[in-house]
C-alpha cells in the first residue's frame, strides 16, 4: 500500500488500524473464490458477518481484491468490476475530504461496480458504464429491499450515501464513523480457502 501511495502520511486510518480480511465469495460462474478486503479494524467483525451471509445466500461477486492491485487507481478497479473497500485516494481522484472519507477510513465497500454504477460528477456520466444504470433484477445487481441491501442495513450500514446515484456503495456513515457496538478484531477470515477445482 505504501508503494502505490494507497497509504501515506495524512491518510486518516493508520496502518495499524487496518485489517486484511480473506473472504470466500461466489463468482459469476457459481464457483467459490477467495478474495480480500482491507477494512478498518473497528468494522472487521461486522464485514465478516455481512459477507458470510452473502456467501451462504450465494450472491455473486465478480472479483474481489485490494485497490493496490491496481496501483491505487480507483478508476481501473471500477472498470475491472472489482469489489473493494479501503482506498485513501490520491488528489487527482474524485474523493471526499480525506479525514471524512469512508473509503479513506476503511469503512466503505463498493460491490460489483459494473452492475451497480454511480454518476461521476466530474463528467456527469455513469461510471464505469451505463450498461446497468437502470435498476432491474440481474446477476450481481443491488436493489433496494434486496438481499445485499437488507444485509448491510441489518448491520447498520448506509446505501449510496451521496447526493447522486451510487448503487455500488455502502458505508457506515459520513463523516466516517464506526458501526456502534463492534470491537476491533486482529484478524478475520470468512470460511476456509476453497478446494482446488478438478482439472478438466
Amino acid at each position: 500500500m505504501i508503494e502505490t501511495s494507497m497509504w501515506r502520511e495524512g491518510c486518516p486510518a493508520t496502518r495499524e488500524s487496518l485489517r486484511r480480511l480473506e473472504i470466500n465469495y461466489i463468482d459469476f460462474a457459481g464457483e467459490t473464490q477467495r478474495g480480500v478486503l482491507v477494512v478498518n479494524a473497528d468494522i472487521a467483525e461486522n464485514v465478516s458477518r455481512i459477507f458470510t451471509r452473502l456467501f451462504h445466500e450465494r450472491f455473486p461477486i465478480y472479483r474481489m481484491q485490494p485497490v493496490e492491485a491496481y496501483e491505487g487507481d480507483n478508476k481501473a478497479s471500477l472498470e475491472d468490476n472489482n469489489t473493494a473497500a479501503y482506498n485513501c485516494r490520491r488528489p487527482n481522484q474524485i474523493n471526499a475530504p480525506l479525514k471524512e472519507s469512508p473509503h479513506a477510513n476503511g469503512r466503505a465497500i463498493d460491490i460489483n461496480p459494473l452492475q451497480n454504477p454511480w454518476i461521476d460528477l466530474r463528467c456527469k456520466c455513469w461510471s464505469p458504464s451505463d450498461q446497468y444504470a437502470e435498476r432491474t433484477p440481474g446477476q450481481g445487481v443491488i436493489l433496494e429491499g434486496g438481499l445485499v441491501w437488507q444485509t448491510f442495513i441489518d448491520e447498520g450500514w448506509v446505501w449510496q450515501n451521496i447526493k447522486v446515484p451510487d448503487y455500488m456503495h455502502f458505508d457506515t456513515g459520513y463523516p466516517s464513523i464506526p458501526v456502534t457496538g463492534n470491537k476491533p478484531s486482529p484478524t478475520a477470515s470468512v470460511g476456509p480457502p476453497p478446494s482446488p477445482s478438478p482439472s478438466t
